[in-house]
């Protein structure tokens, strides 16, 4: 094999194996909608003595300002009977609480793509 092919093929490995591991870790990353079903709605779905909360709840500012100001405060003494009875503000680690951010913000009530999360 010539120098010219070697480099070629090199190249072309390097690109697979990248594209293999782009793969691998979008299919890792958790979806807020999925987030939001398992950690918001068992407290939050209707009929809720918590009171029901959707995406579509609130529009993006209130739920940036909840985010921002509110969630500690609010949630700190709350505990998640799904996960050994741990704090919510424990459970939730804080990349997966961005995602459920970025999830209702993106599909608040004044967003281009509302929704309820059923």
């Amino acid at each position: 094999m010539t120098p010219s092919k070697l480099i070629v093929a090199t190249i072309l490995i390097g690109v697979f194996a990248l594209s293999l591991a782009n793969v691998a870790t979008a299919a890792k990353k958790p979806k807020g909608v999925d987030l939001y079903k398992e950690y918001c709605k068992p407290c939050h779905g209707s009929d809720s003595p918590d009171g029901e909360y959707t995406p579509m709840t609130l529009i993006q500012d209130q739920w940036e300002r909840f985010f921002d100001k509110k969630y500690v405060e609010s949630h700190s003494t709350v505990k998640d009977p799904s996960h050994d009875n741990k704090p919510v503000t424990e459970v939730i680690s804080e990349d997966n609480l961005k995602i459920i951010e970025t999830f209702v913000v993106d599909h608040a009530a004044d967003s281009e793509q509302p929704m309820t999360c059923g």
